[in-house]
């Protein structure tokens, strides 16, 4: 978002020793040593057995990474088959007080000669103070905050494993994600996540993604991000909840910023088609889609 003339400010919105007993002990110590080795073995084979069986072996941490960003690569792409609802809400705030409101909700379709494109069904002027949503903030919430780390854009990251979570009685890895040269792609201006991935443990997917897109360039700021996943079809974890509660530190002040953006109602679109990229009326009705993700949810936000 570029700020408004008065203060040209931009937001982009977008972790034994055995005593020695003598030789007969001895002897049994070494047995017994031997029949334990033979069980722990037995153990751990049956056991890795079981793991793989249910497709939960633990690999090394590189096969993870590469194993769920090739599934980053995977799930864009069979989004792109999808059909969907997208409900933007940007608010100003000071205090508990909202001062200022950005609304925009459109649906990804396709046209009759097969083409993706953006139908937007509900968007009333801004209110936003001191504050305008650019291009570049449609664009983050098309790329940035639905994938964080593709097979494709994995070089260009530090990738490390810092722990497990269990989130929802989901058991997953945690990493973090920084880019390796946050200056080249800032002079070349490409877009870049940093900050932490949930990738469960099952099929090594994204469930849950935390930080905040960059770079942050000719007075552009961004607000630190959460986004949920829910499994749609039975198949994909895809985005359906992201969340901001920061503040924006621009040169002249600080502004407050909530952001909330759910997307519903997927639908797989079947037929020949040509697939676009993500381009990044009357008021949404509530019911259904408003609810909370199953990983997490922040608390909703009041209009």
């Amino acid at each position: 978002m570029i700020a408004t003339r008065a203060s040209r400010k931009v937001i982009g919105v977008r972790t034994f020793r055995a005593r020695n007993g003598g030789i007969g002990q001895m002897c049994l110590s070494h047995r017994i040593r031997r029949v334990f080795v033979v069980v722990s073995c037995v153990a751990i084979a049956g056991a890795v057995s079981s793991a793989q069986q249910r497709g939960g072996i633990t690999p090394n941490e590189a096969d993870v990474i590469r194993r769920f960003t090739q599934a980053e690569s995977r799930l864009r792409d069979a989004r792109t088959n999808y059909t969907f609802r997208q409900d933007v809400l940007l608010q100003t705030m000071a205090g508990p007080s909202v001062t200022g409101v950005f609304h925009r909700v459109s649906e990804i379709i396709f046209t009759d000669t097969g083409q993706r494109t953006e139908r937007i069904t509900y968007f009333p002027p801004s209110t936003l103070r001191g504050l305008v949503f650019t291009q570049t903030d449609l664009e983050d919430l098309g790329i940035i905050q639905p994938f964080a780390l593709t097979a494709e854009e994995l070089p260009k990251y530090n990738v490390q494993m810092v722990g497990r979570e269990k989130i929802d009685d989901i058991d997953t890895y945690v990493f973090s994600v920084a880019p390796k040269d946050p200056n080249g792609l800032a002079k070349r201006r490409e877009r870049y996540f940093v900050g932490r991935v949930w990738v469960e443990d099952q099929d090594f997917m994204i469930v849950k993604a935390a930080g905040k897109a960059g770079p942050e360039i000719d007075n552009n700021r961004y607000p630190r991000f959460e986004t949920y996943r829910e499994n749609i079809d039975g198949k994909y974890w895809f985005p359906t909840y992201t969340y901001a509660d920061d503040v924006l530190a621009f040169e002249e002040s600080d502004i407050p910023v909530r952001l909330v953006v759910k997307y519903m109602d997927y639908k797989q679109f079947t037929g020949n088609i040509t697939v676009l990229p993500d381009d990044g009326g009357s008021p949404p009705e509530s019911g259904a889609d408003d609810k909370p993700p199953p990983v997490q949810a922040p608390p909703a936000v009041e209009p």
